[in-house]
């Protein structure tokens, strides 16, 4: 039994772009193909696609010559510990050269586009 099956996906991707793999497999859930449809449309990760049996997706990994393209991946809020923000208070990743994943009461989004929809809620993730 998994307790954190985010925390396991952002695992996989890190694990996976140390060892300069083109592309990883995830199994699928509704919140981590969203999350990776995020990373996707940011750029950190090339194409992400179901897979015919819809149990399994794959996130293609994208490479800036020889070095993955992004520096680190990490969990914030974990289920033992929740970390949530307001409109006012949501994070800055890496002078703004990072995106941070927040869950919203509108769904998952950047933290730029909570910023400018005024939404607070639970870092789930940031990247840079």
């Amino acid at each position: 039994m998994m307790t954190d099956p985010i925390a396991d996906m952002l695992t996989r991707i890190r694990n996976s772009s140390a060892s300069r793999r083109d592309e990883v497999s995830v199994p699928y859930s509704k919140v981590k193909f969203t999350i990776a449809k995020i990373l996707e449309k940011c750029g950190f990760v090339g194409a992400v696609e179901t897979k015919e049996d819809n149990k399994d997706f794959a996130i293609r990994l994208r490479y800036d010559g020889r070095r993955p393209a992004f520096e680190a991946i990490r969990r914030i809020s974990k289920p033992g510990h929740r970390v949530y923000v307001g409109a006012d208070k949501l994070p800055t990743v890496r002078s703004a050269t990072g995106v941070a994943v927040i869950s919203t009461s509108q769904g998952l989004m950047t933290n730029m586009e909570a910023r400018d929809r005024k939404l607070g809620g639970e870092i789930i993730c940031e990247i840079y």
